[in-house]
C-alpha cells in the first residue's frame, strides 16, 4: 500500500493524508478475512494518517518502506520473515488527517499560535500518529545513564554591557553572541543502552534539549534533536555511547529577531525515557 509519483513528485502537492483511493478499505477487508496476523508494509515519500490500521488489533505490524529501490522487496521479506531485525527510525512527525485543515498552504509559520498547530516535532502542539523518531524492533531496548552528568553550568560573559543586558532582560537569557562559547567546558553524557530481548539489534540514541520557559518572545520550542548515535547491540549485552553537549550549540534557542540566545534556568534533556535537567546561570 502507499503512494506513488502520480500524487508525490515535483510539481504535484497531496490533498490529504489518507491513503488514496479504496486502499485503506482493502486493508481492512484483508484484516477481516485473514485467519492469521496481517503486515501491513507501506511505501511513500511522506507520511500517512494509517490511525485506523493502528488501532486494528489484526494488524500486527506495520512497516514503512519509503522508496526502497530494486533491493526493497528483498529487504522487507528479511524483515517480515526474522532475517534481519529493523532498527529505523521515522525521519518526520506522521501528523492525523485533519492537520491539512489546520495548516493553510499559504502559512509557512513554524510555530503554534492560535489555532494554528505548529509544523515539525520542535513546535507542532497536537496528537501524532507517529512521532519524530519512533521506530520498533524485535528486541527492546533501555538506557540509563553510566556516570553522573553535569547538573550545573555557569555561562561566562564577555564584558560588562553583556551582564547589564541579561539584568535587565525579561526574557533572562544571554545571546550566544555575548558569552565566551569557547571557555564552556563540553558536558560529556555516557548513556548505556541495554539490549533486554532475545534478538542483536541496532538502535539509535537520540539526545533531545527542552528550553526553559522563561519569557523569550516567539520560543515556541517543544524540544530540538541535539544529537544521535546508533549502536549494534547483542542480545543481553550492553553499550555506553557518549554524547557531548556543547551549550552554545545545543542549549541555544532562536529569537523572534533571528538572534540566538541561550536561555537561563533548567534545560532538560531527553534520551528515550530518561531525563537529566541542567541548571544554566549568569557568571556575573
Amino acid at each position: 500500500m502507499g503512494l506513488d509519483q502520480s500524487i508525490e513528485a515535483e510539481t504535484r502537492d497531496r490533498t490529504g493524508l489518507l491513503l488514496p483511493g479504496y486502499q485503506q478499505d482493502l486493508v481492512t477487508r484483508v484484516a477481516q478475512a485473514s485467519r492469521g496476523p496481517v503486515i501491513l508494509v507501506l511505501m511513500s515519500g511522506g507520511p500517512i494518517d494509517v490511525t485506523f490500521a493502528k488501532n486494528d488489533p489484526r494488524v500486527a505490524a506495520i512497516i514503512w518502506a519509503g522508496y526502497p529501490g530494486q533491493a526493497g522487496g528483498a529487504a522487507i521479506a528479511n524483515i517480515i520473515f526474522g532475517a534481519a531485525n529493523p532498527g529505523g527510525k521515522l525521519p518526520m512527525t506522521w501528523y492525523p488527517q485533519d492537520y491539512v485543515a489546520k495548516v493553510p498552504m499559504t502559512v509557512m509559520a513554524m510555530r503554534a499560535s492560535g489555532n494554528y498547530p505548529g509544523r515539525t516535532y520542535r513546535f507542532y502542539k497536537g496528537p501524532v500518529v507517529f512521532p519524530f523518531g519512533f521506530g520498533l524492533s524485535y528486541t527492546t531496548f533501555t538506557h540509563s545513564l553510566a556516570k553522573s552528568p553535569l547538573a550545573q553550568l555557569s555561562v561566562s560573559l564577555s564584558n560588562l554591557n553583556s551582564a547589564n543586558t541579561i539584568l535587565n532582560s525579561s526574557s533572562h537569557s544571554i545571546k550566544v553572541s555575548h558569552t565566551n562559547c569557547n571557555s564552556f567546558p563540553k558536558m560529556p553524557l555516557h548513556v548505556e543502552v541495554s539490549n533486554t530481548g532475545e534478538f542483536d539489534g541496532t538502535h539509535t540514541v537520540f539526545v533531545f534539549a527542552e528550553p526553559p520557559i522563561n519569557g523569550i518572545k516567539g520560543l515556541g520550542v517543544n524540544k530540538q534533536l541535539i544529537a544521535f548515535e546508533k549502536v549494534h547491540v547483542m542480545a543481553g549485552a550492553k553499550q555506553t555511547v557518549q554524547v557531548d553537549v556543547d551549550a552554545c550549540k545545543h542549549l541555544g534557542v532562536v529569537d523572534e529577531y533571528g538572534k540566538r540566545r541561550i536561555p537561563m534556568g533548567e534545560h532538560k534533556l531527553h534520551i528515550g525515557d530518561l531525563k537529566h535537567t541542567i541548571l544554566v546561570q549568569p557568571q556575573l
